[in-house]
């Protein structure tokens, strides 16, 4: 059984506060809560799902099996009253047992005014399989200072296609059937739109957020406009923002903003969008794009979640439309910058060489889908992306 990446981080965890567990449907955040619940706590767990019946009484009486260490709260966020159910939970039985909470939304916990968990918890962010998960990784980052790639001399260009084909949802990743993958495609959507965002948000036109579903995976990698979605779709600027906010929520989607610099004149609002799950991008170069982004957004969330690090991902334009595709920024300052390309033929791109100078930005890559590649240019490295990724999270 694959072991990930955050097993370890949550079980410390677990010493003394609830965890939470969010992320997209089926990226394994049930698999990974029993195995800790196997390997740590030796079986003596509990899952309860807030979906089953027999489930959601016992949640909803209080009833819990005698001598379980740990009690896994699945989905438990449909319950209106949740957060307050947990609290109380906690506070009472926090000597007993412990809880660990996974849910397919962002838990967004804080509250304004009255009780509020802040205190109690850790969560963190589950994302699909990467290539570095899937060939060793690594997780010593010290912001800063330069990513370890030697550890990864070996090639990774097999688990790097496999991957970019297929993604890395555990399930279809491990299949790697193409019809498969599109049945698994159309199942997922179905029962995120018309099951977990149904249950949780008030949609009346569940037809047109399915409509959305399919515009969105054309829109990737490029700036993203709620205006023009609103003309597709027919509704108000309201609506359309509310809807996008809403898949964003449940991990369909996410969106980066520009970095910005004094420095540089950047742009202010415009965001670029990319999906959780880049394998139901067609063309091949924006989902090598998409790809980088979720890698980079994983080690993003690792140094924030697990570490304890402002870590955020950006890319870089200004008003000039030099474009960089990604920035990587710790506690508010430039770490490193990269620009995805598909080959190298001796050239350097020149946003990347202009930035890089102009906000002095430590570390900035040059990645390649071409193999074999890894040497320094003009004060850029240039390295193949299965290197690269497999040195990430």
């Amino acid at each position: 059984m694959l072991k990930r990446y955050l097993e370890n981080c949550i079980f410390e965890d677990l010493k003394d506060k609830m965890v939470f567990i969010s992320g997209p449907r089926q990226v394994g955040k049930t698999t990974l809560a029993k195995q800790i619940g196997d390997g740590f706590f030796k079986e003596k767990y509990e899952y309860l799902n807030w979906d089953n019946r027999a489930d959601k009484k016992n949640i909803l009486n209080g009833t819990y099996p005698a001598g379980m260490q740990l009690f896994i709260f699945d989905e438990i966020h449909k319950y209106r009253n949740w957060k307050n159910y947990l609290k109380g939970e906690h506070d009472k039985y926090k000597e007993k047992f412990h809880i660990l909470v996974t849910g397919s939304a962002r838990l967004d916990i804080y509250k304004k005014g009255g009780d509020s968990l802040l205190g109690r918890y850790h969560s963190y962010r589950l994302h699909p399989l990467s290539l570095g998960e899937l060939a060793g990784g690594n997780k010593n980052y010290i912001p800063f200072k330069e990513i370890d790639f030697q550890r990864h001399n070996g090639s990774h260009t097999e688990i790097f296609n496999k991957l970019l084909k297929f993604g890395g949802f555990p399930e279809v990743f491990i299949k790697q059937d193409e019809k498969e993958l599109r049945r698994w495609h159309n199942e997922r959507i179905d029962r995120l739109v018309k099951e977990d965002i149904r249950d949780v948000e008030d949609i009346r036109d569940i037809s047109a957020m399915d409509v959305l579903t399919e515009i969105l995976p054309g829109k990737a990698g490029s700036l993203f406009s709620l205006n023009s979605l609103r003309e597709d779709l027919n509704v108000t600027h309201k609506t359309i923002s509310s809807w996008v906010d809403i898949l964003e929520k449940f991990y369909y989607h996410f969106r980066i903003y520009p970095f910005r610099s004094s420095v540089i004149k950047s742009l202010r609002k415009e965001p670029k969008l990319y999906l959780w799950d880049w394998s139901q991008i067609e063309d091949e170069g924006v989902r090598f794009e998409n790809m980088a982004a979720l890698h980079l957004l994983k080690l993003c969330h690792f140094l924030s979640d697990a570490e304890g690090y402002k870590a955020q991902l950006y890319y870089l334009r200004d008003k000039e439309q030099r474009e960089v595709d990604f920035l990587v920024s710790v506690e508010g300052k430039p770490w490193f910058c990269v620009e995805v390309k598909s080959s190298f033929r001796d050239n350097i791109s020149t946003p990347l060489a202009y930035f890089s100078k102009k906000l002095k930005i430590p570390f900035s890559y040059q990645v390649v889908k071409q193999e074999g590649i890894d040497l320094i240019k003009d004060g850029i490295r240039v390295i193949s992306a299965d290197k690269f990724f497999a040195s990430l999270v």
